[in-house]
C-alpha cells in the first residue's frame, strides 16, 4: 500500500559561501526537481523512422518562497562565491518528505544559475532560484 506524504514537510539545505550546508527550508514554499535523461538521434538515411539511444542526464532544482534578508545574505554570498572561482558548486540536499531518520534524501553538486526577487505592491515579497545539477544526483536516506 503506497505512504503518500504531505508537501509541508520538504526539506532544502544548500551550502552556503564558505562550503557548510544551511537549512533554508523555512523560507521555500516551492520546489521543483525535474530529472531527464537525453534521447540521441541515431537515424540514417533510408530509416522511415527515427532511431534514438539514451545520452546524457540531467537535472536540475527551481525553489522559491518568502523573501528575507538572512535568505538574502546566503543567496548573493553563494553568487558571488560561484562566480569570483572560491567554489566551483554548492551542495545541495532536498529531501522531499523531510528530514526524518529513513526519509528519501536526494544529493549532489549545483550551480545557480538564476536568483530573482520579485515583489507586488498586494503580495508579500518572494524569491525564485534556479540550480542547475552538475554531476550525479545521489538518491539515499537521512
Amino acid at each position: 500500500m503506497p505512504t503518500f506524504v504531505h508537501g509541508k514537510n520538504a526539506y532544502f539545505q544548500l551550502d552556503n559561501a564558505a562550503g557548510s550546508l544551511v537549512d533554508l527550508s523555512a523560507y521555500c514554499d516551492d520546489i521543483g526537481f525535474p530529472q531527464e535523461v537525453s534521447a540521441d538521434e541515431t537515424t540514417t538515411f533510408g530509416s522511415a523512422d527515427k532511431t534514438y539511444i539514451v545520452g546524457l542526464g540531467d537535472a536540475k532544482l527551481s525553489v522559491s518562497g518568502k523573501f528575507d534578508a538572512t535568505l538574502d545574505a546566503h543567496m548573493q554570498g553563494v553568487i558571488a562565491a560561484l562566480k569570483a572561482g572560491t567554489n566551483a558548486s554548492s551542495s545541495f540536499v532536498f529531501g522531499p518528505a523531510g528530514s526524518a531518520t529513513g526519509k528519501v534524501k536526494y544529493s549532489g553538486e549545483s550551480i545557480v544559475t538564476s536568483y530573482e526577487v520579485s515583489e507586488k505592491v498586494s503580495d508579500v515579497v518572494e524569491f525564485k532560484a534556479e540550480l542547475q545539477i552538475t554531476g550525479a544526483v545521489t538518491r539515499g536516506t537521512f
